[in-house]
């Protein structure tokens, strides 16, 4: 009997990506409360990244979410929502980070955009697999 199923590993994964959003948010508040911006960034350097790197996870998090959701749905292995959840928060990470520390071009923003495009990939790879199966 399969104890950890499908449904499951896309559970762990979309807390984790939640959470991650939570943290992301907080940020931003933090800097807002520290600079006094109610609105927009203000001109100031730390907020607007603070801002991005938010944005940018809220625009990338979704699609995959969804696609690790339909991937559950259609019962693909475990081992393939848990890749697919892994390289995409993993990503998602160190984009934020590397846009944290920089508004600029950094390893850690490559490296982020890079997984997070892997994950597309793959996820989307897969449901094409399971959608003719």
């Amino acid at each position: 009997m399969n104890l950890i199923t499908s449904g499951h590993a896309a559970a762990l994964w979309t807390g984790l990506h939640l959470f991650l959003l939570l943290a992301l948010s907080m940020l931003v508040v933090r800097q807002r409360q520290r600079h006094k911006v109610a609105f927009g960034d203000d001109g100031i350097p730390e907020l607007a990244q603070a801002i991005r790197a938010f944005g940018n996870a809220t625009e990338y998090i979704p699609a995959g979410l969804i696609a690790i959701g339909v991937l559950a749905l259609v019962e693909a292995p475990p081992l393939a929502v848990h890749i697919s959840g892994l390289v995409l928060f993993t990503g998602r990470v160190m984009h934020a980070v590397g846009l944290s520390q920089s508004g600029g071009a950094s390893l850690p923003r490559a490296i982020g955009v890079t997984l997070t495009w892997i994950s597309y990939v793959f996820a989307g790879v897969a449901l094409l697999f399971y959608a003719i199966v």
